[in-house]
């Protein structure tokens, strides 16, 4: 049975060929630290994972990297509550709800949010192809130590 991260790879080098790209070794390291994890990790925390692998990779080539990723649809970029930029390797449909104290980014699916109506005034923009939810807050974890330090 093929794993979600070999499943990810095999994309990858679909999208290589496609491309015209080479199916680089940091290419798949890099695609591998976004996608093996539960959080959306900065490009600093995916150096910092691959660098176990490849301890002399630059920040650079992450960078550039994640940007091919995203580019080629891999991976997905959202932005932390303080407007960091995260990186996001879940393909399914989902929507986000980000903690505003820890930065935490937490994927939640929901078949209410996918069905809510757009308003008319979108078609005068463009035509919608997909949606994704952003919901702001304080997550329990938050709330848990905000009720222990008050209490």
């Amino acid at each position: 049975m093929e794993t979600e991260a070999e499943h990810r790879l095999r994309d990858l080098e679909h999208a290589c060929r496609r491309a015209g790209a080479r199916v680089t070794h940091q290419r798949r390291e890099v695609l591998r630290a976004v996608v093996e994890v539960n959080v959306h990790p900065s490009a600093q925390l995916v150096l910092q994972r691959v660098r176990r692998r490849m301890p002399t990779i630059s920040f650079d080539t992450i960078y550039r990297t994640l940007s091919f990723l995203e580019e080629h649809k891999l991976i997905q970029r959202t932005y932390a509550a303080d407007g960091t930029a995260r990186f996001d390797g879940n393909q399914r449909p989902h929507h986000h709800f980000i903690c505003t104290k820890c930065g935490k980014i937490v994927d939640f699916e929901s078949e209410e949010a996918d069905q809510i109506a757009l308003p008319d005034a979108l078609a005068k923009t463009g035509t919608a192809i997909t949606r994704q939810l952003q919901v702001s807050g304080i997550c329990r974890e938050c709330e848990v130590q905000e009720e222990d330090s008050n209490g």
